[in-house]
């Protein structure tokens, strides 16, 4: 394998950790993900386009459920014991949302166990687990608390690994949105807590290297996106348009659009809502009367007809909210309609290259099976800022081994 530092995606979603984890220099072995939709798009962007993962000759390059390969395939996972430098990634954070119902029976919670029996299995020098910062925070029930962070934390220490954790702001290295986080770093010859300080250490370097402010705001996100900018008729949907560029105005969306040929075609993913006159009406209501950048409820009778369970009309010149997988919840800073995946992507530091596969959304029962654009962009790690974490994991192992 050479000296490349090798690293395994786990839960990998449509693949946000690794695109960061490319563009810091890192080798992809392979990548878990249980989900057809969000896979589809990983394979797309980061196995067919990058050839970015090796992937071994026992894994077939298709969706995979992490307790069907602990079970098939655990000699396999073993013999990468040594040959392994990371393993990124964490367990889906539904169960622990504090904007979810945090139910301690919700099933995505046990797989923090299948977590552990891959960590004991392949024996990375490193670990990085990211999920929400709800995560920290115990379950009420009647046989008293449990936190998740804890059970990993100690369970890690059992397994040799030094471990530290943060609650990360991603506002704070050059992603638009106000987005906390929860990061644990766990390492078998290094401090973990080298990893936070070099990372808030390289941060301001970083963002000017790149040709970004450390605190992008939504107008230097997605203002060449606007629906004034044009359109043409959507590439993948029949009756719908989609918005072409507009001027790039700022270093973010400079660095978003690398490698891009404007054209004047659609861009990826970026497909307006057909939103029916009702609605059209309700969001210019939206615009004119609702507090800029702050969310609101029906209860709060601002607007009439408001049948969201929140929704925040952007504040152009200031972060978003954290991207969630429901769209309705914002509203553009100009325009009298929702953003695009494209636009959501934006603000989570996805680069136009990357395209997403699937449909735009779903509803009903079928939530719980399928996994659509949106949902794959709002449970995505921010690739900006993973590739700040992936530098800064490389800067501290490439330092002395300490006791």
């Amino acid at each position: 394998m050479g000296n490349k530092h090798f690293y395994i995606d786990i839960f990998a979603g449509c693949g946000g950790l690794s695109t960061g984890l490319l563009e810091a220099g890192w080798a992809g072995l392979f990548a878990i993900e249980k989900n057809a939709d969000a896979f589809s798009t990983l394979n797309y962007n980061l196995i067919q386009s990058k050839k970015h993962f090796e992937w071994p000759a026992w894994l077939p390059i298709e969706e995979c459920d992490i307790n069907i390969l602990l079970k098939k395939h655990t000699q396999e996972l073993l013999d990468l014991q040594g040959k392994v430098t990371l393993v990124a990634g964490g367990p889906p954070c539904q169960g622990f949302s504090m904007a979810g119902k945090r139910d301690k029976n919700d099933q995505r919670n046990k797989l923090v166990k299948s977590y552990i029996k891959f960590i004991k299995l392949v024996m990375p020098k490193v670990i990085i687990f990211e999920n929400v910062h709800g995560f920290t925070v115990n379950f009420k029930g009647k046989k008293g608390t449990k936190q998740y962070s804890s059970y990993v934390e100690r369970a890690l220490k059992r397994l040799g690994y030094k471990t530290a954790h943060q609650i990360v702001d991603m506002s704070e290295y050059g992603v638009p949105q106000n987005r906390k986080r929860f990061i644990l770093v766990a390492m078998r010859d290094h401090s973990p807590k080298d990893v936070f300080s070099t990372l808030e250490k390289n941060r301001n370097a970083f963002c000017n290297s790149k040709g970004i402010s450390c605190s992008t705001n939504i107008r230097d996100a997605i203002d060449d996106l606007k629906k004034s900018c044009g359109t043409t008729p959507s590439p993948d949907t029949k009756g719908f348009q989609a918005g072409v560029y507009g001027f790039a105005q700022s270093g973010y969306q400079r660095l978003m659009r690398k490698g891009i040929v404007v054209d004047g075609c659609a861009v990826d993913s970026h497909r307006f809502v057909n939103h029916r006159k009702e609605i059209i009406k309700l969001q210019e209501e939206l615009l004119l009367n609702a507090p800029i950048g702050r969310r609101i409820t029906p209860d709060d009778n601002i607007v009439e007809n408001l049948n969201r369970r929140g929704v925040t009309v952007l504040d152009a010149n200031a972060q978003a909210p954290t991207i969630t997988s429901i769209p309705d919840e914002l509203v553009h800073y100009e325009e009298p309609r929702i953003l695009t995946v494209r636009e959501h992507a934006r603000i989570q530091s996805f680069p136009d290259w990357f395209q997403f596969k699937g449909k735009y959304t779903s509803g009903g029962k079928r939530r719980k099976q399928e996994v659509p654009r949106y949902t794959q962009v709002g449970n995505a790690v921010p690739p900006l800022f993973a590739e700040q974490v992936g530098l800064a994991i490389l800067e501290v192992l490439s330092h002395e081994q300490t006791e």
